[in-house]
C-alpha cells in the first residue's frame, strides 16, 4: 500500500509545528527544497490502525496569495510545481481555534487547490479559556471536510485526532469543483460560517489584553525590551559559568593524559592540535546554549512580533521596519537563518538592506570570541549592580546595533533607495512555550555547534598542526609552513597590533568565527610549555597579547566577516554576487578601521 504524504499547512503561530513534533515524536529528516534555501520538515507518523503517513511541516501562509519566498515554496509544493518533490496527497490544515473569524477564509482557500482535507482547529483550550464555544459539527458540514479539535502541546490534546486520523484522511475527498471565488466574496463567506459555527464569542483575550498593556506601552514598553536584552546578555556569561569550568577542567585532564602517547608526534597532534583546538571552541558550548535558550522563549511566548512593533517606530527612521526586527533578532543565534528570514519581507529593497546588515548583529559563533578575550583580559569585577565582563559584552553587541542602523540608514539613501513600506503584522497571544518544542529546538541548536566542533574544526585543528609545526627548525612557528603564510598578509595587520600567530589564526577563521579559537588553541599550544597549555588557552594568551592588542581584537571581530558560509547565503539569496563582495568589502574595511582606531587609542592612553 502507497504510504500516503499529508503537507502540514497552516498560518505563522497556529502550533503547527508543535503538532508536527508531536506526531512524528519529534523525530525529523531536515532538508532545503530543490534550487531554493527553504528548509523542508519531513517526518514519519504510524497511525492507531498502524498505517504509515509521511507528513511534511511547510513554511506557514496566510491563504493562497503568498508574496514572500517562504509562501512561496509552499504553495508551489502544494501545486507539484517544485522538482523533485512528489506534490501531497492530502491536507492537514491547522487553524488557531480562537482566531476563526481571521483566518478561516485561508482554510478556504486551501479548498480550492482540490486537495483532501482535514482541519485541525488547534488551541482549543486557549479558546475556550477565553470563553469561546465553537459548534465543531456545524464547522465541519459549512466546510465539507473532517474538522477535529486540537491542542497539540499536549498527549491528551492530539488523543482525538489520532484516534479519527485513519478514518478522517479516508472520508476527505477534494472539494467539489465551483467557481473560483475572489477575495472579498471568500472572506464574505468565511464570516458568514464562522458566525454559524461559534456559538460564544470570547469576552476579551485578558491576559493577553493585560500583559500588552505592559509590553506594548509606548514608555515601559521600549525599556522592557532592552532590560530583557541587557538581562540576557547578564545571563550568557554569569550563568555560562560554572559548566564552563567544568568542561575546561575536562580538556586539561585529557591534555595531560595526551602526554603520555608515544611517538612524540602523536602526543603533539593530540594534545597540542586536537584537544586544545576543539576543547577552546567546545568549552563555550554553555553560553551558546544559554543565549538560543532566550531566543527560542521570546519567540514561542509571543513576545517576538511585539519587539518588531517596539522597534518599528525606531527603524522606519532608517528606512526600515519592524518585520525586518525579526531576521535581525535571529541574526543573534546564527546570521545564516537571519539573512534567510528575510525572505518574510515583501519590499525587495527592504529585504536587501537587511541582509546587508544582518551579519553585523553579534551571532552566537562570535560568543567564543569575545568571551575567550573578556575572560582573558577583562577582571571579574563589578560595576554598580552588574559584572564588567558582562557589560562589556553587551557594549560589544551595541556596537553592533549601532553600526548596523548606521549602515541601513546610508543604504537606503543611496543603493537601496525607495519608498518605505508600513508594518502589517498580526501579535499571537501570549503562551508558555512547549517544552517539547523548546527542547527540541535548543537540542538540534546545540548539536550544530557540537557537530561543527567534531567535523570542520577538528578537521582545521589537524592541518593547522600539520602547517605549523613543520618544518621542524630552531626558528619556531615562523619558519613553519603556517608562518611563511602568515608571513605575507602580516604587514596588513601589524598597525592594529595584530601578532604573526594572530594572522596565521585568522586564516582558517575564515571558514567560521569561531574556528578562530580553535586555531589560537592550536598555534599557541605549540609555541607553549606544558603548564601553560594545560591552564589553557585564556593563560597562553595572557602572556604572548598586550591589552591593547586584545581590544583590538574584540573589535575586529565586530565588524570582519570571518564566514564563509554567511558570504554564500547572501550570495543565494540575492542571487547577486556584486551584492555579496559588496557586503564583504564594506565589513572588512569596518574591521580594520574600527581595530586600528582602537589599537591605537588604547596604546596611546595605556603607554
Amino acid at each position: 500500500m502507497k504510504q500516503m504524504r499529508i503537507a502540514l499547512v497552516g498560518a505563522p503561530n497556529t502550533g503547527k509545528t508543535t503538532l508536527f513534533n508531536g506526531l512524528t515524536g519529534g523525530r525529523a529528516k531536515t532538508g532545503n527544497y530543490p534550487g531554493v534555501t527553504v528548509e523542508k520538515r519531513t517526518g514519519i507518523y504510524q497511525s492507531k490502525d498502524a498505517q504509515r503517513y509521511e507528513l511534511v511541516d511547510l513554511p506557514g501562509v496566510y491563504g493562497t496569495t503568498g508574496r514572500s519566498s517562504d509562501e512561496k515554496v509552499t504553495l508551489d509544493f502544494l501545486a507539484g510545481n517544485i522538482d523533485g518533490e512528489a506534490k501531497p496527497d492530502a491536507i492537514l490544515a491547522v487553524l488557531d481555534a480562537g482566531r476563526i473569524e481571521t483566518h478561516l477564509h485561508s482554510v478556504m482557500q486551501l479548498q480550492q487547490l482540490g486537495l483532501p482535507m482535514v482541519l485541525s482547529l488547534n488551541m482549543i483550550d486557549m479558546a475556550e479559556r477565553d470563553g469561546m464555544e465553537i459548534d465543531i459539527k456545524v464547522l465541519a458540514k459549512k466546510l465539507g471536510i473532517p474538522v477535529i479539535a486540537t491542542n497539540a502541546a499536549r498527549a491528551s490534546g492530539r488523543a482525538e485526532l489520532e484516534t479519527q486520523w485513519d478514518n478522517a484522511f479516508a472520508k476527505a475527498v477534494p472539494a467539489a469543483p465551483g467557481p473560483i471565488l475572489a477575495l472579498p466574496e471568500l472572506q464574505a463567506q468565511a464570516r458568514k460560517i464562522a458566525q454559524a459555527a461559534i456559538l460564544k464569542k470570547p469576552t476579551t483575550q485578558t491576559l493577553t489584553r493585560s500583559i500588552d498593556r505592559i509590553t506594548m506601552n509606548p514608555f515601559l514598553g521600549p525599556i522592557l525590551l532592552v532590560a530583557i536584552m541587557f538581562f540576557m546578555f547578564q545571563a550568557v556569561y554569569s550563568w555560562a559559568e560554572l559548566p564552563m569550568s567544568w568542561i575546561e577542567d575536562g580538556f586539561s585532564v585529557l591534555i595531560g593524559w595526551s602526554t603520555l602517547l608515544q611517538p612524540n608526534w602523536l602526543a603533539s597532534l593530540v594534545g597540542k592540535g586536537v584537544l586544545s583546538g576543539v576543547g577552546a571552541v567546545l568549552i563555550f558550548l554553555p553560553q551558546i546554549v544559554i543565549l538560543f535558550a532566550f531566543i527560542l522563549i521570546l519567540e514561542a511566548s509571543g513576545y517576538m512580533a511585539r519587539a518588531a512593533f517596539l522597534v518599528d517606530g525606531l527603524m522606519s527612521r532608517i528606512g526600515l521596519n519592524g518585520r525586518a526586527f525579526i531576521p535581525l533578532l535571529s541574526s543573534f543565534a546564527c546570521a545564516i537563518p537571519g539573512i534567510m528570514a528575510a525572505r518574510s519581507i515583501e519590499s525587495e529593497r527592504d529585504r536587501l538592506t537587511t541582509i546587508m546588515i544582518a551579519p553585523l548583529m553579534t551571532c552566537s559563533a562570535r560568543l567564543p570570541v569575545y568571551a575567550l578575550i573578556i575572560g582573558a583580559f577583562i577582571p571579574n569585577t563589578k560595576v554598580g549592580w552588574f559584572n564588567l565582563p558582562g557589560l562589556v559584552l553587551f557594549s560589544l553587541f551595541m556596537a553592533g546595533i549601532i553600526t548596523a542602523i548606521l549602515v541601513a540608514f546610508v543604504l537606503r539613501n543611496t543603493a537601496t533607495k525607495g519608498p518605505a513600506q508600513h508594518l502589517l503584522l498580526e501579535l499571537p497571544s501570549y503562551k508558555l512555550p512547549n517544552v517539547q518544542d523548546f527542547a527540541i529546538g535548543l537540542a538540534s541548536r546545540a548539536w550544530v555547534f557540537v557537530r561543527k566542533a567534531g567535523t570542520v574544526i577538528f578537521a582545521t585543528t589537524v592541518v593547522l598542526w600539520v602547517l605549523s609545526s613543520y618544518p621542524a627548525t630552531d626558528g619556531g612557528i615562523r619558519d613553519s609552513f603556517a608562518g611563511m603564510i602568515g608571513a605575507l598578509v602580516e604587514p596588513i595587520f601589524r598597525p592594529i597590533g595584530f601578532s604573526l600567530e594572530t594572522v596565521i589564526a585568522l586564516v582558517p577563521g575564515m571558514a567560521a568565527r569561531e574556528v578562530v579559537v580553535a586555531a589560537l588553541g592550536t598555534v599557541y599550544a605549540i609555541s607553549g610549555s606544558e603548564e601553560q597549555i594545560t591552564q589553557g588557552l585564556s593563560s597562553l594568551l595572557r602572556s604572548a597579547w598586550s591589552l591593547p592588542s586584545a581590544l583590538s581584537f574584540l573589535a575586529w571581530y565586530v565588524f570582519a566577516p570571518q564566514c564563509f558560509a554567511t558570504l554564500a547565503t547572501v550570495q543565494r539569496e540575492t542571487n547577486s554576487w556584486g551584492w555579496m563582495w559588496f557586503m564583504t568589502s564594506y565589513m572588512f574595511a569596518l574591521a580594520w578601521v574600527a581595530a586600528f582606531i582602537t589599537f591605537q587609542t588604547a596604546s596611546y592612553l595605556l603607554g
